[in-house]
């Protein structure tokens, strides 16, 4: 307890001081892409960790929300008005989005996300009066809360820590809480659930409306940090990125998608820049993850250490053995 409560410290010490010890205003971005990102993870975690349902559209609904946020911008209004719109946006899309796709479970559930997704994209690639289409729609300006401008590098990483930290304590919450027994309830025994008088097709709706929320914040600050939004953000490959950085972490764990978010985006803006064949290298390390640590980088690096730091037991002489022996 007191190791895990020292590791946690020294965690937060690192990201609060970030600014101050990588080198150069390109990592800190490289860090804000990190936190954001960790954010939409922690948002299909809900999903997948905690209620077993593996979503490939989620870069849709991450989409909506930055695409509202770009085009309430881009039609006059002001940071506040788009901020709200795109939450309102997101949420009540999610909604629809959990009414068509909770129908099924298991592969019918992935295949209908997958579908929804596609079809997102779609409409943001053709639909070229509201999403321009390829040529997208650039934010100019970044919003200045209590007069706090996020116009440079340090300022909005340290926004999107906050926001970050925000969203890992609500899923600390949610997850500690009756709600979150229950998701994991409909989980892992969903008949008995239903048996013993949970609603599991609601349990499974309001996780997809949380999740959805956590994926809308993620969108926003997306488009804030690139000032620019485009239908490729809500490719399948985004989607497929996210949900790796979940399996890769660690689902139903709490800072599983964190650690997961952070390889992909390093090793994406980090390694790429060093390393032509970067695809090659993250698919093995994906490769090598599943095979030495199935349940995930979190949960097997603690597998590990508690496997190197346990204590052996004594071993009993042979005629010790035999006295016990009936």
């Amino acid at each position: 307890m007191i190791a895990r409560i020292a590791a946690l410290a020294v965690a937060f010490v690192a990201l609060v001081t970030v600014p101050y010890w990588v080198p150069g205003i390109y990592y800190v971005n490289v860090a804000s892409q990190i936190l954001f990102y960790a954010v939409f993870a922690l948002g299909l975690n809900v999903l997948v960790g905690y209620g077993g349902l593996t979503s490939l559209g989620h870069a849709g609904l991450f989409g909506i929300a930055a695409y509202a946020t770009a085009y309430m911008l881009q039609i006059g209004f002001g940071h506040g008005t788009a901020i709200v719109t795109a939450l309102i946006a997101g949420v009540a899309s999610t909604a629809l989005y959990a009414m068509l796709s909770l129908r099924s479970t298991g592969i019918g559930f992935i295949m209908i996300t997958l579908a929804l997704g596609e079809i997102l994209w779609g409409l943001a690639y053709r639909w070229i009066s509201l999403t321009g289409g390829d040529n997208g729609i650039n934010v100019s300006s970044r919003p200045a809360p209590f007069g706090f401008s996020l116009a440079n590098a340090n300022a909005f990483y340290y926004t999107t820590l906050v926001v970050f930290l925000l969203a890992l304590g609500a899923v600390a919450v949610v997850a500690r809480s009756p709600f979150g027994a229950a998701l994991m309830g409909t989980r892992d025994q969903p008949r008995r659930m239903n048996a013993l008088g949970y609603h599991v097709l609601a349990i499974r709706f309001w996780a997809c409306l949380f999740s959805g929320l956590l994926t809308s914040v993620a969108g926003i600050l997306f488009v804030y940090y690139t000032q620019f939004i485009s239908p490729q953000t809500l490719s399948l490959t985004s989607s497929a990125e996210v949900l790796l950085m979940v399996i890769a972490g660690g689902p139903g764990t709490l800072l599983g998608p964190v650690v997961g978010a952070g390889l992909v985006v390093v090793v994406k803006s980090v390694v790429s820049g060093f390393i032509e064949r970067w695809n090659f290298l993250l698919g093995a390390i994906f490769v090598a993850i599943v095979i030495l640590m199935p349940e995930g980088l979190v949960p097997g690096t603690l597998r590990l250490w508690k496997r190197a730091f346990r204590k052996p037991q004594p071993r009993l002489p042979a005629s010790a053995k035999t006295e016990k022996s009936p």
